[in-house]
């Protein structure tokens, strides 16, 4: 009985010690640095260039398949059964190719916009990294529900970024 009440004593000693020592906590909001970084702001810049041709023939398909579909209704009772009947098959493929073209552009863009990201994610990364390191900072948080502004650093790491 001596034992255990020996280590319950022992156990709320070291508790009250590590209870008792300060830890440094930090805070950043990922979602504000790849909104307002200059980094985020060129990588958007840099798709919107890069995807602009892709969007632009994307944007005359779905037009072309638009003036059909207004020409097959306008004309619907003076075509003959046979020119309906192929005009309705190409304007079934071509929507077929238009969503097949989205699905890619979505995709592509989807995919590019990833790696962009994460570019900006390694970098941002590695700049929180030597702050947590030359600060001796025990715990840094990406997400959380409420943080103090005293806390918040994503200034700073805003700040070395534009540095870098």
């Amino acid at each position: 009985m001596r034992k255990v009440i020996f280590a319950v004593f022992l156990g709320l000693l070291f508790a009250s010690q590590f209870a008792s020592a300060e830890m440094k906590i930090g805070y950043i909001d990922t979602e504000r640095l790849f909104r307002d970084s200059s980094m985020a702001a060129r990588a958007q810049k840099k798709l919107e260039v890069e995807f602009a041709k892709r969007d632009q023939d994307l944007q005359k398909m779905i037009k072309q398949a638009r003036d059909l579909q207004n020409m097959l209704e306008k004309e619907d009772l003076t075509l003959s059964d046979s020119e309906k009947a192929k005009k309705e098959r190409d304007l079934a493929n071509m929507t077929r190719e238009v969503q097949r073209a989205q699905r890619e552009f979505r995709e592509d863009l989807n995919q590019r916009k990833q790696e962009e990201f994460n570019a900006i994610h390694e970098r941002a990364r590695s700049l929180i990294l030597d702050i947590a390191n030359k600060e001796k900072f025990d715990l840094i948080l990406e997400t959380a529900v409420y943080a103090s502004p005293r806390i918040d650093l994503t200034d700073r790491v805003l700040k070395a970024l534009e540095q870098r």
